[in-house]
C-alpha cells in the first residue's frame, strides 16, 4: 500500500484550511490564500481576527466558539468573513466556517478549520452591520428569536429589532422571504 502524503493533501486540498494555536493562524493551505486574495506570508503569523469585518464580530465568534468547542469539540457556522488584499480588498462574503480543537477542554489552545467560500451560492447585498450579520446567519439556520438571543446573549425583543432591519433592507414580506432572499444572496 502507497503511502499518503499528508502535507500535499493540506496544501492540495479544495477548501481553505487553517492550524490555529490561540487564535493564531500557524499555517494554511493555498485555497485558504486564495480566498482572501493573500500570500501564506500575509496570513501566517496573524490573529484571525484579519479575516472578520469588525472586531467586535472577532469577539463574539471566538465567544461562542469556545463555548461549543468546550462541549463537543467541534464548530461550524455560515458568516460573513472579509477579504484581505488584492483585487477584492475589503470586500464581505458568506464563508462556511467548520473547526475541530484538538483538546476540547482548551478550545482555542489548538485547532483546524476548514473555510469554503459560498459567495458563487450567496452574495452579500445589503450593508448590514456586525449584530445583523450574526443575526442573519442564525435565521438561515432556522432558529427562532429566542434562540437566537440565547446564542447571542441578547434579549429576543432585540434579535426582532434586528430581525425587523432586516427585513427593511432587503426588502423581505416575512421572516420565511427574509431567510429566501438571504439564502439567494
Amino acid at each position: 500500500m502507497e503511502s499518503i502524503d499528508y502535507r500535499l493533501a493540506f496544501e492540495q486540498a479544495p477548501v481553505g484550511l487553517a492550524l490555529s494555536r490561540q487564535r493564531t493562524i500557524l499555517n494554511c493551505n493555498q485555497a485558504l490564500c486564495e480566498m482572501f486574495g493573500v500570500t501564506r506570508d500575509q496570513l501566517v503569523g496573524q490573529s484571525f481576527l484579519i479575516l472578520y469585518p469588525s472586531v467586535s464580530e472577532y469577539e463574539r465568534t471566538g465567544t461562542r466558539i469556545a463555548h461549543s468547542l468546550n462541549s463537543n469539540g467541534t464548530y461550524a457556522d455560515d458568516r460573513i468573513m472579509k477579504r484581505v488584499d488584492g483585487r477584492f480588498k475589503g470586500e464581505t462574503f458568506w464563508c462556511h466556517v467548520t473547526g475541530r480543537a484538538l483538546r476540547p477542554e482548551a478550545p482555542h489552545e489548538a485547532g483546524i478549520w476548514c473555510f469554503e467560500d459560498l459567495s458563487a451560492r450567496r452574495t452579500v447585498r445589503a450593508e448590514l452591520t456586525g449584530r445583523e450579520r450574526e443575526v442573519a446567519a442564525f435565521l438561515m439556520k432556522g432558529l427562532t428569536s429566542k434562540e437566537i438571543g440565547r446564542q447571542l446573549g441578547i434579549s429576543h425583543r432585540t434579535v426582532e429589532i434586528y430581525r425587523a432591519r432586516l427585513m427593511r433592507k432587503y426588502q423581505a414580506h416575512s421572516t420565511a422571504d427574509l431567510v429566501h432572499r438571504l439564502l439567494e444572496g
